[in-house]
């Protein structure tokens, strides 16, 4: 019975907390868990990324990303090909197993453009920018602050949109009620069963901010397995 008690007034005290909270306090507790000396504006490291997808050969990547010079740079590896990404001040490069310039052919065969540089550039600076990213112009935290229980643990949850510019999905991001840890993170697109999770574990702290080491990717719908993105220090 006493256990009983003690575990009412714990969900009753994490309730009454996600309700005192706003969206924009439980962000910057965040940030403060995930960069506490605001180093992410100015970061410049090196991302070792390994991707596993079923029934399909891992992708290695290095990513290098420098902020303050706006420089971007992705070589990843499938499988015989390499294919390599450059974005700078100057604008976009690409090498593909090799060749700094490759054939018309060559581009429209392994569809490889600068729009495709520009996609990687904005998925890899979001998801390893996160919590942070959601200072961003154009991001809208919503001020209501909930309490949710996902795959069995109880989380404080941030519902997050954006404008119209930016983006039209919607997001949800649970932390650590405890020590405000992103720890899964959801979108959903026109529907409740559209969109993915992606629970997050374990941690890599790389020039003193804190990414989650694993990614593991799954389909809102049927929880179907996508993937898992794999970070390492180098």
């Amino acid at each position: 019975m006493k256990k009983l008690l003690i575990l009412f007034i714990s969900i009753l005290s994490v309730q009454s907390y996600a309700q005192e909270l706003t969206g924009k306090q439980l962000l910057d507790k965040a940030i403060q868990y995930h960069d506490p000396n605001g180093n992410w504006e100015t970061f410049k490291g090196t991302l070792l990324v390994t991707m596993e997808t079923p029934k399909s050969p891992n992708r290695d990547s290095e990513i290098q990303i420098n902020l303050p010079e706006e420089y971007f740079y992705v070589k990843a590896s499938r499988g015989e090909n390499t294919t390599e990404y450059t974005i700078d001040k100057d604008g976009c490069k690409i090498g593909f197993n090799g060749q700094e310039n490759p054939s018309e052919a060559i581009l429209k065969e392994h569809k490889l453009s600068c729009d495709r540089a520009k996609l990687y550039k904005n998925y890899y600076t979001y998801l390893y920018g996160l919590p942070m990213k959601l200072k961003d112009q154009g991001t809208i935290i919503h001020d209501k602050v909930t309490r949710k229980t996902f795959k069995g643990k109880e989380y404080l949850v941030l519902k997050v949109t954006y404008d119209q510019k930016v983006g039209s999905d919607t997001w949800y991001f649970y932390f650590n009620p405890e020590t405000y840890a992103m720890e899964v993170y959801q979108f959903f697109k026109e529907t409740p069963t559209s969109g993915e999770y992606i629970l997050l574990s374990d941690e890599v702290t790389i020039n003193g901010v804190k990414m989650p080491k694993n990614r593991a990717w799954y389909y809102n719908k049927n929880d179907g397995y996508l993937g898992t993105d794999i970070l390492k220090n180098k």
